[in-house]
């Protein structure tokens, strides 16, 4: 009994260590918020008294409706296109058999271990070429085919029952009817997973919008933060007030589908 209570105990001990561990970050982040930079930088742990002048601070510095907006547009565009492009990928490499479809996967999944770094420049010669630069068509066409995201969904279609779709057959659905109308809803979690992964890619985007984006017009919340950051003196109270509210969104994302995230995670099928 006494050792029974004694790995519970280191258990629960290394939990909360380890929680700790990633609240923390957060913590100090929202209370450096509300400090002056002075305060953040002696390592102040306490809330203060900075906030309003701080937030007054970013919003002279940055147009925080255009920034915001620029960022949202960019995140919610490409996670619906995402999802449509991805997800019917994934389903017909799954559902529609062929010679050539296992070879066709493999050659996407090497493609996956090829990193950002390399495909940067033909990537903006691409780009250039197609007078794209500097919009944010630049930053959505690139991540629209996700080969991560295809992976995911091909998985988690494996474990769609084929008796809706023969049953739906028999109904006389053609078959982005039973993409529409069958496997859509029956996939929900999967797509709430989805949608949590690529909505936070495409939100903190950063070495790729800032390659395209020139004008501060057209700048993203993440490029915004960079650019406060490397000013002469900065101001570290305005950049974890900016910070924090760069989090907010993902952070209600996430709470919002986290049940289903959690489903669609573990390959459940409802």
């Amino acid at each position: 009994m006494n050792s029974y209570v004694l790995k519970r105990g280191l258990t629960y001990a290394l939990l909360s260590f380890a929680a700790f561990l990633s609240v923390f970050p957060f913590f100090w982040m929202v209370v450096g918020a509300t400090n002056k930079s002075t305060d953040v930088v002696t390592g102040k742990l306490s809330p203060g008294d900075n906030l309003i002048t701080n937030f007054q601070n970013l919003a002279s510095q940055v147009d925080l409706v255009r920034i915001f907006g620029n960022s949202f547009f960019i995140a919610i565009v490409s996670t619906v296109l995402t999802l449509i492009v991805s997800s019917l990928a994934g389903y017909g490499f799954e559902i529609f058999r062929s010679r050539v479809r296992e070879r066709v996967f493999q050659l996407l999944l090497l493609f996956l271990s090829i990193p950002f770094a390399a495909l940067m420049v033909p990537l903006f010669v691409l780009i250039s070429r197609a007078q794209l630069n500097n919009t944010f068509a630049a930053v959505i066409l690139p991540t629209i085919a996700s080969i991560f995201i295809i992976f995911y969904f091909r998985q988690a279609t494996k474990a769609f029952p084929h008796e809706l779709r023969d049953a739906a057959r028999v109904d006389g659905l053609k078959e982005w009817q039973i993409f529409l109308f069958v496997y859509l809803p029956t996939m929900r979690s999967t797509y709430a997973a989805a949608t949590i992964i690529v909505f936070m890619g495409a939100w903190n985007n950063y070495l790729w919008p800032l390659i395209v984006l020139q004008t501060n017009e057209n700048k993203t919340i993440t490029l915004v933060i960079s650019t406060l950051t490397a000013a002469y003196t900065p101001d570290y109270g305005v950049i974890l007030l900016a910070t924090v509210l760069a989090t907010l969104p993902t952070l209600i994302i996430f709470f919002v589908l986290q049940r289903q995230f959690v489903a669609g995670m573990l390959g459940a099928v409802k």
